[in-house]
């Protein structure tokens, strides 16, 4: 079971978002027709399960290799110089992801320092950032686990399977 959440923990959490930001869409809408009302906070719910679905989804798709990719150089080289070269992108991507999940750490502080709040649950604003960084750490982790897959050759690089 902890091997299944490892693995799969992102698209265990994108269905999760994906099925709750349904059903608050379609509550909304409903109770929009029917009484001519609306959830005041739908909005800011969807808008930051957007963002949470946007930042998981990006982790399913490091850990298929299915990111997005400019292949042109990769697909020219032979092998022993194309080892040096995914590598260099290696590194780059995940000094890239890592920096990215520094500065939305240091936005959440901020937000959090200054005591922000949303605009429709007056809930602290941080909450809403806290995955964030989060999840850029674990897109990092797919990102390094695809690599080294691709590696050891259980994984080949270019088009994927879907």
């Amino acid at each position: 079971m902890i091997r299944f959440l490892l693995r799969d923990a992102e698209k265990i959490i994108c269905a999760i978002l994906f099925l709750g930001m349904t059903l608050l869409g379609f509550a909304n809408v409903v109770v929009r027709y029917g009484t001519n009302l609306s959830f005041a906070a739908s909005e800011e719910l969807l808008v930051n399960g957007f963002l949470l679905l946007t930042i998981f989804g990006a982790a399913l798709a490091a850990r298929r290799g299915e990111h997005l990719a400019v292949t042109l150089v990769h697909d020219l080289l032979p092998r022993p110089f194309w080892v040096p070269v995914f590598l260099l992108s290696v590194l780059l991507s995940v000094g890239m992801l890592a920096l990215s999940a520094w500065f939305s750490w240091d936005a959440m502080m901020n937000i959090k320092r200054v005591g922000m709040r949303s605009y429709a649950l007056g809930i602290p604003a941080w909450y809403y950032q806290a995955a964030i960084p989060f999840g850029f750490g674990l897109i990092i982790l797919r990102y390094l686990q695809h690599a080294w897959d691709v590696l050891r050759g259980k994984d080949s690089w270019g088009m994927p399977d879907v």
